[in-house]
C-alpha cells in the first residue's frame, strides 16, 4: 500500500539545493540495506496486541480497535500496528538512507553534530557520549530530523546524502503523523471516553510547533567482553518523554519491557508492523492512566551480536505550548481519580527542555541524580525520574 495521507498536510515550498554530484546518491548508486537474519533462541516474548489501521476506515472499526486497545494503553504500554500506508518498498529505502549516513566518514557527520550544552537533539549524536561509572561508553549513534514545517526552515543543515532525499524523508514522515499517530490519538480519546474525539488530534496537528522528529539510529556492536563491563545493557530502563514513539521492525533482538509484575520480556519482530510504544508526555496528560512504558535495550542474543542494530523511529509530541494537566472531562481519568503530576503548571517545552538536559548533558545528570541519592532525580516541578529493576 502506498502512502495516503488522512491529514493534509501542506508541503513547504523545497529550495533550491545544490548538491555537487546529485547522481551519487541515487539509491541505484547505494547499497541497498539487508535485515540481519532473526534470533533462533528462545527467549521470553511479549504478548502484544496488533492493531490493523486497515480497519480503522471500516464501519465500527475505531470502536473494535479501541476495544483492542483498553488493556495495552492502561497496563502494557507497548502494541503494534499494521497496514500502516507504506510500502515496504519505502521502508527499505528509509533504512537504506540510515545505513549509508552512519557510513559517511566522522569528520562529515560531527559537521552537524547536536547543540548538546542547549538540550537541542535535531543532528548527528555521536556514540560514546553516556559512561556510567565503572562502565564503557554507550554504542549509540543517532541522527534526528525535525518537522517540515516554517518553524524549522533553515535551522538544521544536513550532508549531501540527506539532501538528495529530503522530499523523499519529508513524505515518509508525514506519512507516519497522518496515517499513525493521529489515528491513534482518536484510538486514545474513545478509550478515555472524550466528548470530543478531536481532542487529542487539536494537540498534535503537524503545521504547528513542536517537537516531533524522525530519527536513523544505530547500535554498533559490541564484544562479549564490552557487554559483560556494561552489565549487558541491564542499567537502560528508561520511559520516552513524548507522546508516543514509532520503531520499524528490527529483527536484531534487544528491545525489552517491563512489565506489571516486574519481570522483562522481549519484543520481537514482527513482519509489516511498526512497534508503538506510550511515552511520558501522554501520561502526563492522563494523570498517569495511559501508561508511559518502561523499556531498555540489551545485549543481542548471541546469534546476532555481530550484526549492527539499525532502527528508524518517530517520535510524536504535542504542541511546545500544551499544557500538562490531566484532561478533565474524561469519565475514565475522573473515576481513577488521577492527579496532576507537577508541582506546578509546566508546558511541553519546559519538559523537553528539562528532560533533555539530563538525557543529554552526562555530567549534569550524574550530579543530579547524585543530589539526592536515593535512585531518583527531580525532572521539573516535583516530578521525579527513577532508576527501575535490572
Amino acid at each position: 500500500m502506498s502512502a495516503t495521507l488522512t491529514e493534509t498536510v501542506p508541503t513547504l515550498p523545497q529550495t533550491q539545493i545544490s548538491i555537487p554530484d546529485p547522481n551519487k546518491y541515487e539509491f541505484a548508486n547505494l547499497k541497498p540495506y539487508v535485515h540481519p537474519p532473526d534470533t533462533k533462541s528462545d527467549l521470553p516474548w511479549s504478548e502484544l496486541v496488533t492493531l490493523d489501521l486497515e480497519d480503522y476506515h471500516r464501519p465500527g472499526g475505531k470502536e473494535r480497535l479501541a476495544k483492542q486497545l483498553e488493556h495495552a494503553v492502561h497496563h502494557v504500554g507497548f502494541f503494534y500496528v499494521k497496514n500502516f500506508g507504506l510500502t515496504q518498498e519505502e521502508v527499505d529505502r528509509q533504512f537504506t538512507l540510515a545505513q549509508t549516513f552512519f557510513e559517511l566518514p566522522e569528520s562529515e557527520k560531527e559537521k552537524y553534530e547536536v547543540n548538546y550544552k542547549i538540550a537541542d537533539y535535531n543532528g548527528w549524536r555521536r556514540r560514546g557520549l553516556r559512561a556510567p561509572q565503572g562502565k564503557p561508553k554507550d554504542n549509540i549513534e543517532m541522527y534526528n530530523m525535525p518537522k517540515f514545517t516554517k518553524d524549522f526552515v533553515g535551522k538544521y543543515q544536513h550532508p549531501d546524502l540527506i539532501k538528495a532525499h529530503l522530499p523523499e524523508i519529508e513524505s515518509f514522515q508525514k506519512a507516519l503523523h497522518a496515517n499513525v499517530v493521529l489515528p491513534l490519538l482518536r484510538l486514545f480519546a474513545i478509550v478515555l471516553q472524550l466528548p470530543d474525539e478531536e481532542y487529542l488530534v487539536k494537540q498534535h496537528t503537524y503545521e504547528k510547533k513542536s517537537e516531533d522528529h524522525y530519527r536513523y539510529m544505530l547500535y554498533h556492536p559490541r564484544s562479549d567482553e564490552e557487554w559483560a563491563a556494561a552489565g549487558n545493557g541491564a542499567t537502560t530502563g528508561h520511559t520516552d518523554l513524548g507522546t508516543v514513539t514509532l520503531l520499524f521492525r528490527q529483527p536484531v533482538a534487544g528491545l525489552q519491557i517491563l512489565g506489571e509484575d516486574d519481570k522483562w520480556t522481549w519484543v520481537s519482530a514482527q513482519p509489516g508492523t511498526i512497534t508503538v510504544n506510550l511515552a511520558d508526555t501522554i501520561s502526563h496528560l492522563t494523570g498517569g492512566w495511559l501508561k508511559s512504558s518502561v523499556h531498555r535495550v540489551v545485549a543481542p542474543p548471541e546469534d546476532q551480536r555481530q550484526y549492527k542494530r539499525t532502527g528508524l523511529l518517530y517520535f510524536a509530541r504535542p504542541h511546545n505550548d500544551t499544557v500538562l494537566v490531566p484532561i478533565t472531562d474524561s469519565p475514565v481519568l475522573e473515576k481513577a481519580g488521577v492527579k496532576p503530576r507537577f508541582d506546578k503548571l509546566v508546558t511541553m517545552e519546559e519538559w523537553v527542555r528539562a528532560k533533555q538536559t539530563l538525557q543529554l548533558n552526562p555530567d549534569i545528570a550524574a550530579k543530579r541524580w547524585a543530589e539526592r541519592g536515593d535512585g531518583t532525580v527531580e525532572v521539573i516541578a516535583g516530578f521525579k525520574d527513577r532508576k527501575y529493576k535490572e
